[in-house]
């Protein structure tokens, strides 16, 4: 029988429930995949609590791998056996099968383990649409990035490294910074104990950052606006403090400004542009220039525990349930 959590009203992490559900047969341009890892995100706690609304009662998560058990008509991109990994909707990722859309799948290549795939579909896209997609970056220029020892800012800091780029990246803790450290981050700030904007300030000549990727929210947001240099941007690509307040005054005190609040989605509609960050993501981890850590592995019916240490920032880098 197969198994999934669902959740059947909003709240805390308690609300999660591991169920039987019934798995069909996949109809047209549909697959049944049978799971081997899922990717624990911080953006499902977003769904959990009902800041993302969702029909109720619901699935979690919208990243997975696994094997393909079964097709329906006109799927042709995809087969019975192949390996895959997906990112984004239909939620329901926590399940040891489903049911889902062919049209989202991506096939793994034989040096990524699917254990591999499930903790960085999501996070390796997302660093490869930050680096890639919002910003002309260049060789010499300067970033500051929050959660800098997170799982995204692991990848990222890695790829940033092959691009020539300097990351100043901030953390809650010592053992955060050796790891951020050793993932390519060239400079740590602590964000809980000094003055952002000032450290970015003395690392950068004066001049501030042209670019800020805050993943953090409503209690970083000022200092990453102070950190900018004039006509900076603010990348607000997450929110695990909460949604920030923008003043758009503010914008033009600290030197017209601008922001952007991105989804993984709108980068990767179109299957072309998914296929050519995927295969840059796939060809950096497949060759060894980017590696990806897996510092946390729980079952999937101890979901509720998984959540409460990722909210209360107990966990660093990727962490995946193992099926």
């Amino acid at each position: 029988m197969a198994h999934a959590i669902r959740f059947h009203e909003t709240g805390g992490p308690e609300v999660l429930r591991w169920e039987e559900v019934t798995v069909g047969d996949p109809g047209p341009d549909e697959v049944r995949i049978r799971h081997v890892a899922v990717g624990l995100n911080f953006a499902d706690t977003y769904f959990r609590t009902g800041l993302y609304p969702a029909p109720l009662p619901a699935g979690l998560g919208v990243e997975a791998s696994g094997v393909i058990e079964a097709v329906g008509q006109d799927v042709t991109h995809v087969a019975e056996g192949d390996r895959v990994t997906y990112t984004g909707s239909p939620l329901g990722a926590y399940s040891t099968e489903r049911v889902m859309p062919a049209d989202s799948l991506i096939k793994l290549p034989e040096e990524i383990s699917c254990e591999t795939a499930a903790a960085m579909t999501m996070r390796g896209l997302t660093s490869a649409y930050l680096l890639r997609r919002i910003h002309p970056l260049r060789a010499g220029d300067t970033v500051l990035l929050h959660a800098a020892a997170g799982g995204v800012g692991l990848i990222f800091s890695q790829w940033a490294k092959l691009l020539g780029i300097t990351v100043i990246g901030t953390v809650s803790s010592e053992e955060k910074a050796e790891i951020a450290r050793a993932h390519g981050c060239d400079h740590i700030i602590y964000y809980r104990r000094e003055n952002v904007a000032k450290r970015v300030r003395e690392l950068t000549g004066g001049q501030g950052v042209p670019v800020v990727f805050d993943s953090i929210g409503k209690d970083t947001v000022a200092g990453s606006m102070a950190a900018l240099r004039r006509r900076g941007l603010l990348v607000c690509f997450g929110t695990a403090s909460g949604v920030p307040p923008l003043d758009a005054m503010q914008l033009a005190v600290h030197g017209s400004l601008f922001v952007t609040r991105p989804a993984l989605a709108d980068y990767i509609a179109e299957p072309a542009e998914r296929a050519a960050l995927a295969d840059e993501l796939f060809g950096h981890v497949a060759s060894g220039r980017i590696t990806v850590e897996i510092n946390q592995r729980y079952a999937l019916q101890d979901a509720v525990r998984a959540h409460r240490e990722m909210e209360t920032g107990r966990t660093t880098g990727s962490s995946v349930f193992v099926l």
